[in-house]
């Protein structure tokens, strides 16, 4: 590896989120407006909505910001969107924390 490519690849590292940064306790306060589709946990019955337990904490957050920035498309994302529209980055590291600590 050259020294160019060590040094890209350093600032990209360093250009990255800070990852798994939210609080479960508050997530499971905010998780409340999500259990009539995903349960109390996250984990379905009704197999049209995705689990969300165990769900790596990253991945949730990345794809509550998609829902939010109108970047998701299909499914139920128009439903998705209206509910996490009002949602600050803090309740959306919060929920992403809540669901990734959750059982599946």
């Amino acid at each position: 590896m050259t020294m160019r490519t060590a040094v890209l690849i350093g600032l990209l590292a360093c250009s990255l989120p800070v990852l798994a940064k939210g609080d479960p306790k508050a997530g499971e306060q905010k998780a409340m407006m999500c259990v009539a589709c995903h349960g109390a946990t996250g984990n379905v019955s009704v197999p049209l909505y995705p689990n969300l337990a165990g769900q790596h904490e990253e991945y949730l957050a990345h794809a509550l910001h998609a829902y939010k920035k109108g970047e998701r498309s299909g499914g139920q994302a128009e439903v998705m969107k209206a509910y996490v529209s009002g949602l600050s980055d803090e309740d959306i590291d919060n929920l992403a924390a809540y669901y990734a600590s959750q059982k599946p």
